[in-house]
Protein backbone atom coordinates (compact mmCIF):
# COMPACT_ATOMS: atom_id res chain seq x y z
CA UNK A 1 0.00 0.00 0.00
CA UNK A 2 1.45 3.44 -0.66
CA UNK A 3 1.08 6.28 1.60
CA UNK A 4 2.86 8.79 0.73
CA UNK A 5 4.20 10.02 -2.56
CA UNK A 6 7.06 12.39 -3.70
CA UNK A 7 6.79 14.18 -6.76
CA UNK A 8 8.98 16.23 -9.07
CA UNK A 9 7.41 19.68 -10.44
CA UNK A 10 9.59 20.70 -13.83
CA UNK A 11 8.87 18.05 -16.47
CA UNK A 12 7.08 16.21 -14.25
CA UNK A 13 3.84 17.78 -12.76
CA UNK A 14 3.92 20.67 -14.73
CA UNK A 15 3.48 20.49 -18.29
CA UNK A 16 5.32 22.01 -20.89
CA UNK A 17 3.45 25.12 -20.01
CA UNK A 18 4.18 25.07 -16.65
CA UNK A 19 1.13 24.53 -15.19
CA UNK A 20 -0.48 21.77 -13.18
CA UNK A 21 -3.16 20.31 -15.62
CA UNK A 22 -6.85 19.95 -14.16
CA UNK A 23 -6.29 16.13 -14.30
CA UNK A 24 -3.41 16.43 -12.56
CA UNK A 25 -4.77 18.41 -9.84
CA UNK A 26 -7.83 16.43 -9.26
CA UNK A 27 -6.04 13.21 -8.87
CA UNK A 28 -3.57 14.83 -6.77
CA UNK A 29 -7.24 15.70 -4.39
CA UNK A 30 -8.53 12.31 -4.83
CA UNK A 31 -5.19 10.50 -3.37
CA UNK A 32 -5.20 13.02 -0.55
CA UNK A 33 -9.20 12.22 0.16
CA UNK A 34 -8.16 8.26 0.13
CA UNK A 35 -5.30 8.89 2.32
CA UNK A 36 -2.32 9.20 0.44
CA UNK A 37 0.15 12.21 1.28
CA UNK A 38 0.66 13.91 -1.66
CA UNK A 39 4.47 15.78 -1.16
CA UNK A 40 6.03 17.92 -3.99
CA UNK A 41 9.83 17.68 -4.32
CA UNK A 42 11.80 20.14 -6.12
CA UNK A 43 15.13 22.01 -6.71
CA UNK A 44 12.72 25.18 -6.52
CA UNK A 45 12.50 27.65 -3.41
CA UNK A 46 9.23 27.67 -1.58
CA UNK A 47 8.05 31.21 -2.48
CA UNK A 48 8.69 30.32 -5.88
CA UNK A 49 6.97 26.62 -6.13
CA UNK A 50 4.12 27.46 -3.95
CA UNK A 51 2.57 30.41 -6.15
CA UNK A 52 1.58 27.88 -9.30
CA UNK A 53 0.35 25.09 -6.25
CA UNK A 54 -1.45 27.82 -5.22
CA UNK A 55 -3.33 28.48 -8.56
CA UNK A 56 -3.98 25.05 -8.76
CA UNK A 57 -5.85 24.68 -6.00
CA UNK A 58 -2.98 22.38 -4.13
CA UNK A 59 -2.29 21.95 -0.72
CA UNK A 60 0.87 20.14 -0.05
CA UNK A 61 4.26 19.76 2.02
CA UNK A 62 7.30 20.43 0.34
CA UNK A 63 10.69 19.33 -0.28
CA UNK A 64 12.42 22.29 -1.67
CA UNK A 65 15.96 23.09 -3.06
CA UNK A 66 16.72 19.30 -3.00
CA UNK A 67 15.68 18.72 0.23
CA UNK A 68 17.53 21.74 1.63
CA UNK A 69 14.10 22.35 3.51
CA UNK A 70 11.31 19.58 4.15
CA UNK A 71 7.58 21.26 4.91
CA UNK A 72 4.84 19.32 6.48
CA UNK A 73 1.11 20.20 4.58
CA UNK A 74 0.85 23.00 7.50
CA UNK A 75 3.93 24.91 6.55
CA UNK A 76 6.11 23.94 9.57
CA UNK A 77 9.79 23.40 8.75
CA UNK A 78 10.70 20.00 9.19
CA UNK A 79 14.49 19.85 8.19
CA UNK A 80 17.21 22.29 6.97
CA UNK A 81 20.41 21.41 5.36
CA UNK A 82 22.83 24.74 4.25
CA UNK A 83 25.66 25.13 2.84
CA UNK A 84 28.29 26.87 4.99
CA UNK A 85 29.24 30.57 4.18
CA UNK A 86 32.97 29.53 3.49
CA UNK A 87 32.05 27.12 1.20
CA UNK A 88 29.64 28.95 -0.57
CA UNK A 89 32.27 31.98 -0.80
CA UNK A 90 34.75 29.08 -2.03
CA UNK A 91 31.82 28.33 -4.89
CA UNK A 92 30.96 32.24 -5.91
CA UNK A 93 34.93 32.61 -6.55
CA UNK A 94 34.84 29.98 -9.02
CA UNK A 95 31.91 30.32 -10.79
CA UNK A 96 32.36 34.16 -11.15
CA UNK A 97 35.86 33.22 -12.17
CA UNK A 98 34.70 30.38 -14.64
CA UNK A 99 32.15 33.16 -16.08
CA UNK A 100 28.97 30.95 -15.33
CA UNK A 101 25.43 32.65 -14.76
CA UNK A 102 24.18 31.48 -11.38
CA UNK A 103 21.62 32.14 -8.77
CA UNK A 104 21.93 32.01 -5.28
CA UNK A 105 18.99 30.58 -3.57
CA UNK A 106 18.20 30.95 0.16
CA UNK A 107 14.88 30.16 2.22
CA UNK A 108 12.67 32.45 1.36
CA UNK A 109 14.50 34.01 -1.69
CA UNK A 110 16.29 33.47 -5.43
CA UNK A 111 18.90 36.22 -5.99
CA UNK A 112 19.88 36.75 -9.54
CA UNK A 113 22.71 39.38 -10.74
CA UNK A 114 20.89 39.80 -14.18
CA UNK A 115 17.49 39.43 -15.01
CA UNK A 116 18.01 38.86 -18.77
CA UNK A 117 20.35 36.07 -18.30
CA UNK A 118 17.70 34.45 -15.76
CA UNK A 119 14.80 34.49 -18.82
CA UNK A 120 17.53 32.78 -21.02
CA UNK A 121 18.53 30.45 -18.92
CA UNK A 122 15.49 29.50 -17.35
CA UNK A 123 14.19 29.48 -21.53
CA UNK A 124 16.98 27.29 -22.85
CA UNK A 125 15.94 24.92 -19.42
CA UNK A 126 12.70 24.70 -20.57
CA UNK A 127 13.36 23.98 -24.32
CA UNK A 128 15.73 21.11 -23.07
CA UNK A 129 12.69 19.67 -20.49
CA UNK A 130 9.75 20.12 -23.58
CA UNK A 131 11.18 18.72 -27.20
CA UNK A 132 9.68 20.79 -29.61
CA UNK A 133 9.65 24.08 -27.83
CA UNK A 134 11.16 26.64 -29.52
CA UNK A 135 13.61 28.88 -27.66
CA UNK A 136 11.42 32.01 -28.79
CA UNK A 137 8.56 30.57 -27.08
CA UNK A 138 10.20 29.32 -24.14
CA UNK A 139 11.52 32.66 -23.75
CA UNK A 140 7.74 34.37 -24.13
CA UNK A 141 6.48 31.88 -21.12
CA UNK A 142 9.80 32.58 -18.90
CA UNK A 143 9.29 36.55 -19.35
CA UNK A 144 5.65 36.04 -18.79
CA UNK A 145 5.42 33.41 -15.79
CA UNK A 146 5.51 34.56 -12.20
CA UNK A 147 6.66 32.04 -10.74
CA UNK A 148 9.60 32.41 -12.72
CA UNK A 149 9.78 36.53 -12.87
CA UNK A 150 9.54 35.57 -8.57
CA UNK A 151 13.24 36.55 -7.62
CA UNK A 152 15.23 39.42 -6.79
CA UNK A 153 18.04 40.93 -8.25
CA UNK A 154 21.33 41.89 -6.21
CA UNK A 155 23.57 43.74 -7.39
CA UNK A 156 26.98 41.42 -5.44
CA UNK A 157 26.60 38.11 -4.33
CA UNK A 158 28.87 38.82 -1.61
CA UNK A 159 26.43 40.87 -0.08
CA UNK A 160 24.75 37.85 1.33
CA UNK A 161 27.66 36.39 2.92
CA UNK A 162 28.03 39.25 5.45
CA UNK A 163 23.73 38.75 5.90
CA UNK A 164 22.12 36.66 8.21
CA UNK A 165 20.18 34.72 5.13
CA UNK A 166 21.41 31.15 4.96
CA UNK A 167 22.22 29.88 1.36
CA UNK A 168 20.71 26.63 1.10
CA UNK A 169 21.42 26.41 -2.81
CA UNK A 170 23.44 27.57 -5.86
CA UNK A 171 22.56 26.58 -8.91
CA UNK A 172 24.74 27.59 -12.00
CA UNK A 173 23.51 27.43 -16.16
CA UNK A 174 25.12 26.58 -19.51
CA UNK A 175 23.12 26.06 -22.46
CA UNK A 176 25.89 24.08 -23.91
CA UNK A 177 24.78 21.56 -21.92
CA UNK A 178 26.57 18.59 -19.59
CA UNK A 179 30.23 19.06 -21.32
CA UNK A 180 30.66 22.94 -20.26
CA UNK A 181 30.46 21.55 -16.64
CA UNK A 182 32.90 18.68 -16.55
CA UNK A 183 35.84 20.96 -15.13
CA UNK A 184 33.93 23.09 -12.68
CA UNK A 185 32.26 20.18 -11.25
CA UNK A 186 35.37 18.53 -10.30
CA UNK A 187 36.75 22.25 -9.23
CA UNK A 188 33.33 22.40 -6.66
CA UNK A 189 33.22 18.87 -5.43
CA UNK A 190 37.02 19.10 -4.31
CA UNK A 191 35.79 21.44 -1.83
CA UNK A 192 34.15 18.80 -0.12
CA UNK A 193 30.47 17.86 1.59
CA UNK A 194 28.66 19.19 -1.03
CA UNK A 195 26.24 17.28 -3.56
CA UNK A 196 26.00 18.15 -7.48
CA UNK A 197 22.74 17.38 -9.38
CA UNK A 198 21.18 18.19 -12.12
CA UNK A 199 17.02 19.36 -13.06
CA UNK A 200 18.17 19.31 -16.57
CA UNK A 201 21.39 19.22 -19.43
CA UNK A 202 21.77 23.02 -19.03
CA UNK A 203 22.50 23.24 -15.24
CA UNK A 204 24.00 22.16 -11.97
CA UNK A 205 22.98 22.31 -8.77
CA UNK A 206 25.03 22.51 -5.78
CA UNK A 207 23.61 21.97 -2.43
CA UNK A 208 25.10 20.57 1.13
CA UNK A 209 25.65 16.80 0.62
CA UNK A 210 22.64 16.24 2.88
CA UNK A 211 20.54 18.28 1.13
CA UNK A 212 19.12 15.25 -1.35
CA UNK A 213 15.77 14.25 -2.29
CA UNK A 214 15.97 11.21 -1.44
CA UNK A 215 17.36 11.44 2.02
CA UNK A 216 14.67 14.23 2.75
CA UNK A 217 11.90 12.47 1.42
CA UNK A 218 12.79 9.27 3.60
CA UNK A 219 13.79 11.21 6.83
CA UNK A 220 10.33 12.56 6.75
CA UNK A 221 8.78 9.35 6.30
CA UNK A 222 10.61 8.09 9.28
CA UNK A 223 8.72 11.17 11.11
CA UNK A 224 5.35 10.24 9.95
CA UNK A 225 5.79 6.78 10.64
CA UNK A 226 5.47 5.60 7.20
CA UNK A 227 7.72 2.79 6.12
CA UNK A 228 9.54 3.05 2.71
CA UNK A 229 7.98 0.14 0.90
CA UNK A 230 5.08 2.48 1.73
CA UNK A 231 6.61 5.55 -0.24
CA UNK A 232 6.70 5.97 -4.04
CA UNK A 233 8.66 9.34 -6.05
CA UNK A 234 7.93 10.47 -9.14
CA UNK A 235 10.56 12.02 -11.32
CA UNK A 236 12.25 12.89 -14.62
CA UNK A 237 15.49 14.53 -14.13
CA UNK A 238 18.80 13.83 -12.48
CA UNK A 239 18.08 15.58 -9.28
CA UNK A 240 15.29 13.09 -8.68
CA UNK A 241 17.71 10.26 -9.09
CA UNK A 242 18.24 9.88 -4.99
CA UNK A 243 15.00 9.77 -4.79
CA UNK A 244 13.54 7.36 -7.57
CA UNK A 245 16.40 4.97 -5.81
CA UNK A 246 15.41 5.48 -2.34
CA UNK A 247 11.73 4.65 -2.33
CA UNK A 248 9.60 1.60 -2.53
CA UNK A 249 8.09 2.42 -5.83
CA UNK A 250 10.59 4.89 -8.29
CA UNK A 251 8.11 6.19 -11.21
CA UNK A 252 9.94 7.78 -13.91
CA UNK A 253 8.06 10.06 -16.47
CA UNK A 254 7.63 9.00 -20.15
CA UNK A 255 9.82 12.14 -20.96
CA UNK A 256 12.35 11.31 -18.03
CA UNK A 257 15.99 11.16 -19.48
CA UNK A 258 17.15 7.01 -19.79
CA UNK A 259 19.31 6.91 -16.32
CA UNK A 260 15.59 7.93 -14.53
CA UNK A 261 14.04 5.38 -16.45
CA UNK A 262 16.52 2.27 -15.83
CA UNK A 263 16.30 3.17 -12.24
CA UNK A 264 12.73 3.10 -11.91
CA UNK A 265 9.96 0.08 -11.22
CA UNK A 266 7.36 1.83 -13.26
CA UNK A 267 7.23 4.26 -16.23
CA UNK A 268 4.32 6.62 -16.43
CA UNK A 269 3.03 8.58 -19.53
CA UNK A 270 4.34 12.31 -20.34
CA UNK A 271 4.39 15.16 -18.22
CA UNK A 272 2.06 16.55 -21.39
CA UNK A 273 -0.02 13.39 -21.21
CA UNK A 274 -0.83 13.97 -17.06
CA UNK A 275 1.43 11.26 -15.89
CA UNK A 276 1.26 12.30 -12.33
CA UNK A 277 -2.73 11.37 -12.94
CA UNK A 278 -2.57 8.25 -14.14
CA UNK A 279 0.36 7.12 -11.56
CA UNK A 280 -1.82 8.41 -8.76
CA UNK A 281 -4.79 6.92 -9.63
CA UNK A 282 -3.21 3.63 -10.17
CA UNK A 283 -2.11 3.51 -6.92
CA UNK A 284 -5.54 4.91 -5.45
CA UNK A 285 -6.94 1.75 -7.29
CA UNK A 286 -3.71 -0.89 -5.83
CA UNK A 287 -4.65 0.31 -2.58
CA UNK A 288 -8.27 -0.05 -2.36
Amino acid sequence: MIKLVACDLDGTLFNSNMIVSKENAEAIHNAQKNGIEFLVATGRAPKESKVLLKDANIHTGFINLNGALVYDKEGHLKIKHSISKNKAKEIIDLLHKNNFYFEILTTNNVYSEDLNARISNIAHLMVDLNPGMTFKQAVAISAANKSIMNMTMIDDFYELLDSSEEIMKIIAFDSRGPAAFVDIKKDIEAIGDLVITSSSSSNIEINNINAQKGIALLDYAKLNGIKREEVAAIGDNLNDESMIRDAGIGVAMGNAIPAIKHLAQIETKTNNENGVAYILNKFIKDNA
